[in-house]
């Protein structure tokens, strides 16, 4: 049976002006990741893993090398070409939040369903269905000041899914959380993946929270260090 990737990277580098000289935070990167499964990026500070993200979401463009997202070739694309191959395939979740500080809880959410122009009742719907599910149906109409930083995280994987996207990536998700948070919020992530097939690819400092993903893929010096496949464990197993 063939294998599909949604994501293909492809000889990545990146590097970046230093006075006189050239900074290579990415050197000669290649992997690529299977539909509908988990991955997390790991390393130390300064190895690259938020740069490799971005890159790889479309966020930045690489100094060299190609970028397969969904069979698309973000390489040649404009500007406003990526956003709209993010708005359509791609969610992000970003260690701080990111959520725009006057808008509810609600509104954050509808925001990229907005940007498509789908009917505004049906993203209403989907929104807060989709808070509901998160455990914030209470919190529709709170601002992001009036909420915990695990209720903003929980609001900022709502706005994630609610394009209903290919693959989500996510940048430290648990990284500014205290421990029982960042445990609902990986468990969130990951029935997210489980029931909506949605690849994840993630970056991140913790441990046990790499450990959960099916595989994990180490950077250092801007390099892969290790490509590690998991065996899932008994639990996941059982809930597969």
């Amino acid at each position: 049976m063939g294998t599909n990737h949604i994501l293909e990277v492809t000889d990545i580098t990146q590097q970046f002006r230093s006075g006189d000289q050239k900074l290579t935070v990415l050197d000669q990167i290649n992997f690529s990741v299977e539909e509908g499964t988990t991955c997390a990026i790991v390393g130390p500070s300064g190895s690259g893993k938020t740069t490799l993200l971005g890159l790889c979401a479309g966020l930045d463009r690489p100094t060299d090398g190609k970028i397969n997202l969904n069979q698309i070739d973000l390489g040649p694309l404009t500007e406003d070409q990526r956003a709209q191959v993010r708005n359509k395939h791609v969610g992000f979740v970003f260690q701080t939040f990111q959520l725009v500080p006057t808008l509810t809880a609600l509104e954050n959410v509808m925001v990229p369903l907005e940007l498509r122009g789908t009917n505004p009742k049906e993203v209403e719907h989907d929104a807060r269905e989709l808070l509901t599910e998160v455990g914030l149906g209470d919190r529709l109409q709170h601002y992001p000041a009036q909420l915990s930083g695990g209720e903003q995280q929980r609001v900022a994987i709502a706005r994630a899914f609610i394009n209903r996207p290919k693959i989500l990536f996510a940048d430290e998700p648990t990284g500014n959380l205290d421990s029982e948070t960042g445990h609902t919020i990986e468990e969130l992530l990951f029935d997210l993946n489980r029931i909506s097939g949605t690849t994840l690819v993630l970056v991140t400092h913790d441990h046990s929270l790499a450990e959960q993903c099916q595989r994990i893929i180490h950077l250092k010096n801007g390099r892969i260090h290790s490509d590690e496949r998991n065996e899932p464990s008994e639990t996941e197993a059982i809930n597969q």
